[in-house]
């Protein structure tokens, strides 16, 4: 049974900027997030003894970087994949099949340099989505994610000025970013007339499309202070998998899988709410950080609207949410994950900069694909 503070996470760095780069393709860019992040720890990639990623075959990352790993993990679930494969490296660790977890992320999603693919293939018209629902339509995250919206809006008056709101308070943190890639102010007019992508999501609404990628340095604790950066610790991690097909969703106003990881993480680290300092909740668009702070319990059902309405979860507020800047208006390579990952760090550490925020906990969310999956970490300072 894995106990909080058993791993610790000791490098944490992104690749040299996000934004367009058809220069890098995405095994470049895996590369580039992963040397970041052996250098962050001070270590060399000779000590790398497991590999998790997402997105290429394991195998050719192997190759590509010149490992050859005792252990490896290359699981899959979309957006959340990282936070899952936190959770798996710090198993691998605990029972003792690595010492040194190495959790890579490098996406070509403006360019489109080395895609791997994973998506058209779960769209193919073989597939029980290419049979049953790409025909009438439903094809990808800009037309899943809007059923779940307006069932929402339908269910508990969530309105678009609500979801606007998300977008503006996300914005107001990227502006102290200077890495991120949108940061001219906006407001709830703004959104609301930006055009119509699939109602009720506006442009602002939605995430960016961009390149970029990551990476994270895994120990057990015994060696967690040996590295020049203070540890940042798991307390506690959960995940969980159910439907893939938006049609086999149980109910379109809430994910039961977040719901599950959250509680898991929660049970696992020994806190409750009112113990967590710091949120990065996963905004491919604004209605998914909605859902996400109901199924990781910070607001009761329907309730996440009004909670977001007053800016609160901007600088300055109650709240301090994707103090990056999120997905929304940091970065958003397809799958956002470790970028979350990577400011939850960065906060705990004292690197927030213009944007720190007081933290000694921090919660990260993540869904997958189309709410179909769902993985939570709480992180504590070292």
């Amino acid at each position: 049974m894995l106990e909080p503070r058993q791993v610790a996470i000791v490098g944490a760095a992104e690749t040299d900027r996000v934004g367009k780069q058809p220069d890098l393709s995405m095994l470049q860019l895996h590369a580039q997030g992963a040397l970041n992040a052996l250098a962050d720890a001070g270590i060399s990639k000779n000590a790398v003894d497991g590999l998790f990623t997402a997105g290429p075959l394991i195998a050719q990352l192997s190759e590509y970087l010149g490992i050859t790993p005792s252990y490896a993990d290359g699981t899959w679930a979309g957006g959340c994949s990282f936070l899952m494969l936190v959770q798996h490296a710090t198993a691998a660790l605990a029972a003792g099949l690595c010492n040194v977890a190495l959790v890579t992320h490098g996406e070509s999603g403006a360019s489109g340099v080395g895609l791997n693919g994973v998506f058209p293939r779960a769209t193919s018209p073989g597939s029980p989505s290419g049979q049953f629902e790409v025909p009438f339509g439903i094809s990808a995250p800009p037309n899943t994610w809007p059923l779940a919206a307006t069932r929402h809006m339908a269910v508990y008056g969530t309105t678009p000025e609500q979801l606007a709101a998300v977008a503006v308070a996300t914005r107001r943190w990227a502006v102290l970013n200077p890495r991120a890639f949108m940061r001219t102010p906006i407001g709830v007019d703004d959104v609301l007339n930006s055009r119509t992508i699939c109602y009720p999501m506006h442009l602002l609404d939605c995430c960016l499309r961009l390149d970029g990628g990551g990476a994270l340095v895994l120990v057990r604790a015994e060696r967690a202070r040996d590295f020049p950066k203070p540890p940042v610790w798991l307390l506690g991690s959960g995940e969980a998998v159910g439907h893939w097909n938006i049609s086999q969703a149980r109910d379109l106003t809430t994910s039961d899988q977040s719901t599950q990881a959250a509680a898991r993480a929660f049970r696992m680290a020994g806190l409750t709410h009112a113990d967590i300092d710091h949120v990065m909740m996963y905004d491919a668009f604004t209605f998914s950080v909605l859902i996400g702070l109901e199924d990781c319990g910070f607001v009761p059902r329907g309730e996440s609207g009004p909670f977001v309405e007053d800016l609160r979860t901007a600088p300055g507020g109650r709240f301090p949410m994707n103090t990056n800047g999120g997905g929304l208006s940091y970065c958003h390579t397809g799958m956002y994950g470790m970028f979350a990952i990577q400011e939850g760090v960065r906060q705990l550490r004292g690197e927030g900069a213009d944007r720190q925020v007081p933290c000694e906990t921090s919660l990260i969310h993540g869904p997958g694909g189309y709410f179909s999956a769902g993985s939570v970490l709480i992180l504590a300072r070292g």
